[in-house]
């Protein structure tokens, strides 16, 4: 199973970091059928072939996940994919 593990900056203020946390989810459900969930500064995400979490924390995100033998072989690919919305939403 490979795995994504991304420390990420940002100077958003608590509110505005949650929202578009919140944006990025709403994304990954429309997109690939994620099922996501709040569990305090946490948002879990799930779908077969991924499990995944993004911590909200104060100056920075944590994101990490677990991805199936299919999804493993993409990692390259979807872990720059998941830089860029970084680098573009905060």
């Amino acid at each position: 199973m490979a795995s994504i593990d991304i420390q990420h900056p940002h100077t958003l203020p608590p509110a505005h970091a949650r929202q578009a946390v919140q944006d990025v989810a709403d994304k990954l459900v429309d997109r690939f059928g994620m099922e996501c969930r709040w569990n305090g500064d946490i948002l879990d995400f799930t779908r077969t072939g991924v499990d995944g979490r993004i911590a909200l924390l104060p100056g920075q995100l944590h994101v990490t996940a677990q991805l199936g033998f299919l999804l493993g072989a993409m990692k390259g690919p979807i872990e720059a994919e998941i830089r860029r919305i970084l680098d573009e939403r905060f």
